[in-house]
């Protein structure tokens, strides 16, 4: 019988303990340690022995940088060209990567429809889910095929011995917390299981040159459940998001070693399944045809990709006595700034009012240059003034009520454009080195908010 021993880790950040305690010195979270029984015996890598190779037979030995030879990078790519982009371009061989998200926001449906349209053999391995459920998940999003194998299976050993049998192109954990490994006695989902079975799927795919795809829990603060070491082992990490009481759903990279971290892909949720959003511009706006106060359309970027967005405001009088701040899709602290700035800059008394904000479509933007469309919306609802529905606006606000720059401004520009706007404003630090001429929309470039309001006769 293989000796044990009793470790107490916080479920926050990982920290081991000996002992019991209540405060976590590392992260200062409270009641986070947890009792987990591990093994004591060291043992022969189990990836090492799938892939025919026994530790100690093969030694690194250190190389001088100028004799590394550096390979062109091979991606395979998805049928989904939304997942493609976020990821930089499809998947790179040999890497794992990490997708969580809320329960029931689409992880699972949007892994299984990629490995139902694909090409290539891919091996979907469920611990969550039988073979029926499964089957009629396939079924509802309308692809059978005979190149997606579906495996229902939580060991560990046994899922890399089955990937070694038949050598797909492919592997899809559904999901890490389901795992486990005979080697450790702790219960499937603990922090010592999602560690260890993290580590045999890393070393398992650095070795065999197989791409892996694992989807990860997460927890009540919104961040991916287990210890913060799963997202340093994987090689890309993306959250999957969005509201439940609304169909569009936002892949958002959080991580990448193989290309940018600032792409973004959108869907639909619909009967069906997931579908891609080619042009969510025209989604995120609303087609009123009463122009309202209190909206505003921004003209703004997700990485590279231009998007316009409805921010709506709403500014009534306080009935209790101290005045509500609600915020959706959009950082509660950043509207307080906004708030202040508009009271001590610009004299509007809203310091008494309820203000409520919502970005329209259940999006979360955090584009510095939305603050702009932001504070218009604010004073169109608080003086009860419609915006016309031909403007847009992308800048961001500072302290002193200034219009600072903001990035890929020509983007945003002809998206607007594009979309039939015929005018934005614009930081007018950004119009130096811009043809403006060049645009069919008429670009205008303001400094301080008291030029917006000259602008709109507010």
């Amino acid at each position: 019988m293989a000796g044990t021993k009793v470790i107490f880790t916080c479920n926050a950040c990982g920290s081991v303990s000996p002992k019991w305690i209540g405060h976590c010195p590392n992260c200062n979270e409270w009641n986070t340690y947890h009792e987990e029984i591990i093994s004591r015996d060291p043992r022969t890598s189990r990836t090492q022995k799938l892939t025919g190779k026994i530790a100690g037979k093969i030694k690194s030995q250190p190389v001088k940088l100028s004799q590394i030879e550096v390979s062109s990078l091979e991606r395979m790519l998805m049928p989904d060209q939304e997942f493609n982009r976020v990821v930089g371009g499809g998947i790179v061989p040999g890497s794992i990567t990490l997708i969580g998200g809320q329960p029931g926001i689409g992880k699972s449906t949007l892994l299984l429809n990629i490995a139902l349209k694909s090409t290539f053999v891919s091996l979907y391995v469920s611990g969550e889910e039988s073979k029926e459920q499964i089957k009629r998940r396939a079924d509802r999003l309308g692809g059978t095929t005979d190149n997606c194998l579906i495996f229902n299976e939580t060991n560990i050993d046994v899922v890399l011995s089955t990937a070694t049998k038949y050598q797909p192109d492919l592997i899809i954990i559904d999901s890490i917390q389901t795992l486990y490994s005979s080697d450790i006695e702790s219960t499937p989902g603990s922090i010592s299981q999602i560690k260890d079975c993290t580590w045999q799927l890393q070393k398992y795919a650095k070795a065999t040159n197989m791409p892996i795809i694992i989807i990860g829990h997460i927890n009540k603060e919104g961040t991916l459940a287990g210890p913060k070491m799963l997202e340093h082992i994987v090689d890309t990490v993306i959250q999957f998001e969005g509201d439940q009481n609304y169909a569009y759903r936002i892949l958002r990279t959080l991580k990448n070693r193989f290309g940018s971290t600032d792409e973004l892909g959108i869907y639909e949720m619909q009967t069906s399944g997931l579908r891609e959003v080619s042009n969510p511009s025209e989604l995120l706006i609303s087609q009123n045809e009463v122009t309202l106060s209190g909206s505003a359309i921004c003209a703004s970027i997700e990485g590279i990709r231009p998007l316009l967005v409805e921010t709506q405001a709403l500014v009534s009088n306080a009935i209790y006595g101290t005045p509500q701040r609600s915020a959706n899709g959009y950082d509660l602290r950043k509207l307080h700034m906004l708030l202040a700035v508009l009271e001590k800059r610009c004299g509007f008394p809203i310091g008494a009012n309820d203000v409520f904000l919502n970005i329209a479509g259940g999006v979360k933007i955090v584009d510095p240059g939305l603050d702009l469309s932001i504070i218009a919306a604010l004073i169109s609802s608080l003086q009860e003034i419609e915006i016309p529905d031909s403007i847009c606006f992308a800048g961001e606000v500072g302290l002193s009520g200034e219009i600072r720059s903001v990035k890929r401004i020509e983007q945003r520009i002809m998206e607007a454009n594009r979309l039939g706007f015929q005018q934005i404003l614009v930081p007018k630090h950004n119009l130096k080195g811009i043809e403006s001429t060049k645009f069919q929309i008429e670009v205008i470039g303001i400094s301080k908010i008291e030029d917006m309001l000259e602008i709109l006769q507010f």
